[in-house]
């Protein structure tokens, strides 16, 4: 079993392609998906944690059939198919979607192609149907086609019985984005949080997707309240982590909105904030990838 790992597979690819020189962080991201494996890391009795198709992926395999939390990055599909298939070689039989973000359910459509079912909180179908440009990934994300979309859509929040686990899926309401959810396995005590936790990482906050750095702060504060010294979380991206680290996210994030919120209160612009460096200190362990101190300042100085 794997409980922490050291950032590998994507998370690493995306610290090697973070140079501005490139087009663009969609692009590379989808360029980092495609040269990367498919790492997979055992986790708890029949759960794996899949690195390396944009966001982890979760899988849950046995007699009931194989069970993804997200799909990952079309580009993926075979390297994704192959590690399943070396975990078990039942068949796909229902992906639950921790938000509607393309690295996270551009895998959507071979997924029901496979015959699986897909679970997703409404305000995350209602944003595959639209066209969405995402500024800061320099791209306009299309609807996704019909026979595409998930087709089990959840409000609230919903428990499942599969292959000996009891699994509870809960909107956050919002998060980083307003249709987030979180998957928690409650016999091998796992729990998924999708990009509500990056781990070492600065995250994405998803402002026309209805998130906010507070929607962010509140789903790290949940995702501590459910978890044990013993839980094993599965973050959106980057090394598997437990309670501490997901802590240690949540403080990280407190603590630069705290000093953004202060300097915008001075009447200072974005460019001034920035150049005050309000992520100095932080820096070094969590702006080595995509998303650099500039970009998160820029985020979080939105929100406050």
């Amino acid at each position: 079993m794997t409980h922490l790992v050291r950032a590998g597979g994507l998370a690493a690819a995306l610290a090697l392609l973070a140079a501005p020189v490139l087009a663009s962080p969609y692009s590379t991201i989808n360029a980092a998906a495609a040269a990367t494996p498919i790492t997979v890391h055992k986790l708890r009795h029949n759960i794996a944690m899949l690195e390396g198709s944009g966001g982890n992926i979760t899988a849950l395999t046995g007699p009931d059939g194989t069970l993804l939390v997200d799909t990952g990055i079309a580009v993926s599909k075979d390297k994704i198919q192959a590690a399943l298939v070396g975990l078990d070689p039942g068949p796909l039989k229902l992906a639950i979607l921790t938000h509607w973000h393309w690295d996270h359910a551009d895998g959507d459509g071979w997924v029901r192609a496979a015959g699986a079912d897909i679970i997703a909180e409404k305000n995350a179908v209602a944003r595959l149907r639209q066209t969405i440009r995402v500024v800061e990934w320099e791209h306009t994300f299309a609807p996704i086609p019909a026979p595409d979309l998930p087709n089990r859509i959840i409000t609230g929040e919903t428990t499942l019985h599969r292959d000996g686990e009891i699994i509870r899926i809960r909107p956050y309401k919002p998060g980083h984005t307003d249709g987030d959810l979180s998957v928690y396995f409650t016999q091998a005590d796992v729990l998924s949080v999708g990009d509500t936790f990056w781990n070492g990482m600065y995250p994405f906050i998803d402002y026309v997707g209805g998130g906010s750095i507070d929607g962010a702060i509140r789903a790290a504060n949940v995702n501590i309240a459910m978890a044990t010294a013993h839980t094993v979380i599965v973050p959106g991206h980057g090394p598997l982590g437990d309670r501490a680290s997901q802590t240690a996210f949540r403080d990280m994030l407190v603590a630069i909105r705290g000093k953004v919120a202060a300097l915008k209160a001075q009447g200072k612009t974005l460019a001034q904030v920035q150049a005050a460096k309000p992520t100095a200190a932080y820096d070094d362990k969590w702006g080595r990838s995509i998303i650099g101190g500039d970009l998160f300042t820029a985020l979080v100085y939105r929100g406050v």
